[in-house]
C-alpha cells in the first residue's frame, strides 16, 4: 500500500468536517476538482471507497466515516506538535533507537515523511542489539519491545502486537498447503531469539506433543523474515511490520489462529528528556502514523 498523501489526508479531513467538496476547496484555497482528485487518489492507495454517491451529491462510506475520524486525531497530534514549538520549525539532531524489524519493515518505510516535515532535525536511527535494550547514553528515545518494565524510564506504551505463522506461497505450495496447525512440523520452524511464541500458538492451536524447540534461531527479525519470504520455514510474524510483505504476496497466513504477545511496542526515554520539543515531536508524529495504519489496517479487513 503506498503511504497517503498529506495533502490528500487533509482533503479528506475537510470534506469530512464540512459535507461538501466545494466547502472543503475553499478553506484548503484549491479547486473542487482538485480536492476530487486527491480523495479519488486517496481511494485508490487505500483499496477502499470513501466516497458514495447520495442523489445528486456524494458523502462518506461508513469506512470512510470511521477513516476520516482516525486521520483527523492524527492530524491533530502532528498540529499540536507544530503548534508547542511556534513558527520558526525545530532543529538540532535527534537519535532514536529501534528494534532491527520495527526499523526495517515499518519505521523505514515512512520516516521520509517525518523528515520532509521537519527538515532542520539531523535524524540518526541505531538499532540495539537486544529489542528491550535502552541502555544507550547516545540515544535521545527508544522504541523498545518488551514486558514495559524499565524502572527510572518514562514509558508509553506505542502498540500490542499478536503473533501468527506466516510463510511464502512457494512453500506453501510446496508443501500441498496446512490444512491443520500440526501441519507447520512439514516445514521448519523459524524462531525470533527464543521459542517462546511458537510455544504459546502451538499449545492455544491445541497441538498434541508440540516440538517447538525445533527449526532455526536468528537473532533478528530481518533475518527471520528473509528466511521465510525465501520459502525456509514458517515464521512467527505480526501484522504490524509483515502488512506490506503480506499485501504484495510475499508472506501468506495459513491459519487465523494468533496470539497476543507478551511483549509490546513502547516508547522510553529518559525522565530529564521527556519534555525536549525533538522528541515530543517525534513522539508525536510517530504516534498519529501508527494511528492511521491501524485505521487502515482495519478497514481493509471489514
Amino acid at each position: 500500500m503506498r503511504i497517503p498523501s498529506m495533502q490528500a489526508l487533509r482533503a479528506l479531513d475537510s470534506f469530512a468536517r464540512h459535507g461538501s467538496v466545494w466547502r472543503a476547496a475553499d478553506e484548503l484555497s484549491l479547486t473542487r476538482s482538485a480536492v476530487s482528485h486527491q480523495l479519488r487518489l486517496l481511494e485508490r492507495d487505500l483499496g477502499f471507497e470513501l466516497l458514495e454517491r447520495i442523489g445528486k451529491g456524494v458523502a462518506l462510506t461508513v469506512r470512510g466515516k470511521r477513516y476520516a475520524s482516525d486521520v483527523r486525531k492524527a492530524l491533530a497530534m502532528l498540529g499540536d506538535a507544530g503548534s508547542q514549538h511556534g513558527q520558526g520549525g525545530l532543529a538540532g539532531s535527534l537519535c532514536v533507537s529501534c528494534t532491527p524489524g520495527f526499523a526495517s519493515l515499518w519505521l523505514c518505510t515512512h520516516i521520509g515523511e517525518f523528515q520532509a516535515l521537519y527538515p532542520d532535525i539531523a535524524l540518526h536511527i541505531v538499532t540495539p542489539r537486544r529489542l528491550d535494550d535502552v541502555s544507550s547514553p547516545d540515544v535521545d528515545i527508544f522504541i523498545a519491545f518488551g514486558d514495559g518494565n524499565w524502572p527510572d524510564r518514562l514509558v508509553e506504551l506505542l502498540c500490542e502486537v499478536e503473533f501468527t505463522p506466516l510463510c511464502s506461497p512457494v512453500l506453501l505450495n510446496k508443501l500441498g498447503g496446512l490444512s491443520e496447525p500440526a501441519d507447520v512440523f512439514r516445514a521448519t520452524l523459524l524462531h525470533l531469539g527464543d521459542q517462546e511464541d511458537w510455544t504459546r500458538w502451538l499449545a492455544q492451536a491445541r497441538v498434541v506433543a508440540p516440538d517447538a524447540q525445533s527449526g532455526i534461531v536468528f537473532s533478528d527479525m530481518n533475518l527471520v523474515f528473509a528466511a521465510a519470504s525465501a520459502g525456509q520455514g514458517i515464521a512467527m510474524g505480526d501484522e504490524l511490520t509483515c502488512r506490506t510483505a503480506m499485501k504484495e504476496g510475499q508472506l501468506i497466513r495459513p491459519f487465523d489462529d494468533a496470539i497476543k504477545s507478551t511483549r509490546s511496542y513502547h516508547l522510553v526515554t529518559e525522565h530529564s528528556r521527556a519534555e525536549q520539543p525533538l522528541l515530543k515531536t517525534f513522539a508525536h508524529w510517530l504516534k498519529s502514523r501508527l494511528i492511521e495504519a491501524e485505521a487502515v489496517a482495519r478497514n481493509a479487513y471489514d
